[in-house]
C-alpha cells in the first residue's frame, strides 16, 4: 500500500507525526506499506511549520507545494493546482488527510477527482457553526472521505447522521494524544522562563486567534484589558500570532500581566501548558491537550466540536464575552477544579490502530 500523507498547517502537523511512526512500525516487521509526506506551505513561518518537523523527528517532506498564504479561495485553489501535478508524478493507493484545514479539503478533492481513496483522520467532528471555515472544510471532506478515522463516539454518531455507511467508520481516539505521550518526556521550558520568573502554577496561558476575538481592534483591546485585570497576581503568557499581532500594531494597552512572547514550538508550548494554572483560548486542539494533563481550560467560543472535552474532561465553553469569562473563572476560583477524566481511546495508541485498519483494506 502506497499513503500519500497532507500536512499543511500547525495542528496537522502534530496529528501525522505518530501515524508516520506507526507506519515506519510496521514497516520494520515487514508490512508493505510505505508513505510520501507532502507539505501543503499552509504555514510557512518558521515557528508555525518548520520547527514542529524537527521537534516531533517528522521526516523532511518529499514535496512541499509551497503555497503560502491568501483568501480562502486563492489558498484552496493553489493547493487542489499544486497537488493534482503531486498525484499525477507520484501516484499512490490512498491520500491520508488530518484535520479541518484547507489543505484537508483540497488534497481530498483533488484525490477523489483522480479516483484515489481518501481516509480523513479526525473525522466528524462538528461545532454546527457555519461562520467557521474549518466547518466547511469538514463537511466537505467527510462527504467525499472513504475511511473515516474518530476521536470520539459523538464524531462517529455525526457522521451516522449524514447517511455514512458504519463499516467505514473507525472509532480509534485521538492522534493529537499519541503526539503529546510520546513527547511529554521531551518538554522543557522556554527561553523565557527564568526571564519571567515563571513558575509551577503561578501563570495563565492565552492564545486567540479566531476572528472573532481577534478581528475587530477595539473587542480585541478590550477582551485583552480584562483578562489583565481577571488574573490579578497572575501572569499572563500571550504566544501572540503574527496576524493578530498585526492587528494591535504599535498600540500601547498598558497591561499589568499580560506578556506577549513569540510564536512556540511544540515542546516549549506544552510545558508551559502543563505547568500553567489554567489556560484561555479559543483553540479546540488546546482543549484537548488541557484535559489529558488536566489543566483548566477557558474555551471564548459560543461552540465546540469537541464536547468530550467539555462533558469527561477539564474544558469550559465561554462564549466570547470578558463578562462571561470573568463570571466563570471567577466560579472556578471559588470552587477549584472541576471533577474530570480523560475520553475513552486517548490512550496514544490511536495511530497505531489507524494503519492496522488501513492495512486489512
Amino acid at each position: 500500500m502506497k499513503i500519500t500523507i497532507v500536512a499543511g498547517a500547525r495542528p496537522n502537523f502534530i496529528k501525522i507525526a505518530p501515524i508516520i511512526k506507526a507506519i515506519e512500525k510496521k514497516q520494520n516487521v515487514g508490512a508493505n506499506v510505505s508513505y510520501r509526506l507532502v507539505h501543503t506551505g499552509q504555514h510557512y513561518d518558521k515557528n508555525l511549520s518548520d520547527t514542529f518537523f524537527e521537534e516531533l523527528n517528522i521526516p523532511k517532506p518529499n514535496s512541499n507545494l509551497e503555497v503560502k498564504s491568501g483568501s480562502q479561495a486563492e489558498q484552496t485553489g493553489a493547493i487542489m493546482v499544486a497537488f493534482e501535478k503531486e498525484l499525477l508524478q507520484n501516484p499512490c493507493d490512498l491520500v491520508l488527510v488530518v484535520g479541518d484545514v484547507n489543505s484537508t479539503m483540497a488534497c481530498a478533492i483533488v484525490a477523489k477527482k483522480q479516483n484515489i481513496k481518501v481516509a480523513h483522520v479526525e473525522a466528524g467532528i462538528r461545532s454546527g457553526d457555519m461562520t467557521m471555515p474549518e466547518e466547511i472544510n469538514r463537511i466537505v471532506t467527510d462527504s467525499i472521505t472513504d475511511y473515516f478515522f474518530t476521536t470520539s463516539t459523538s464524531a462517529s454518531e455525526n457522521l451516522l447522521k449524514y447517511g455514512v455507511d458504519e463499516t467505514n467508520i473507525h472509532f480509534v481516539g485521538n492522534v493529537m494524544i499519541d503526539t503529546l505521550y510520546q513527547n511529554l518526556n521531551k518538554i522543557s521550558a522556554p527561553l523565557f522562563w527564568d526571564k519571567f520568573q515563571l513558575e509551577n502554577g503561578n501563570y495563565i496561558i492565552l492564545t486567540l486567534h479566531r476572528p472573532s476575538n481577534v478581528d475587530e481592534e477595539q473587542s480585541l483591546i478590550q477582551l485583552l484589558q480584562g483578562i489583565d485585570k481577571m488574573a490579578d497576581d497572575k501572569k499572563v503568557i500571550f504566544p501572540i500570532h503574527p496576524r493578530t499581532k498585526a492587528i494591535l500594531g504599535e498600540t500601547n494597552l498598558k497591561l499589568k500581566n499580560i506578556l506577549f512572547v513569540e510564536p512556540q514550538g511544540y515542546l516549549n508550548f506544552m510545558y508551559l501548558i502543563k505547568n500553567s494554572f489554567a489556560v484561555i483560548t479559543d483553540s479546540g486542539g488546546i482543549s484537548e491537550e488541557t484535559t489529558v494533563m488536566g489543566i483548566p481550560c477557558f474555551t471564548m467560543r459560543n461552540n465546540t466540536e469537541r464536547p468530550e472535552t467539555q462533558s469527561i474532561g477539564t474544558n469550559t465553553l465561554v462564549g466570547t464575552s470578558i463578562e462571561n469569562l470573568k463570571d466563570l473563572f471567577g466560579e472556578f476560583l471559588e470552587n477549584g477544579r472541576k471533577k474530570a477524566g480523560i475520553p475513552e481511546l486517548w490512550d496514544g495508541k490511536a495511530s497505531e490502530r489507524i494503519i492496522d485498519i488501513l492495512l486489512q483494506k
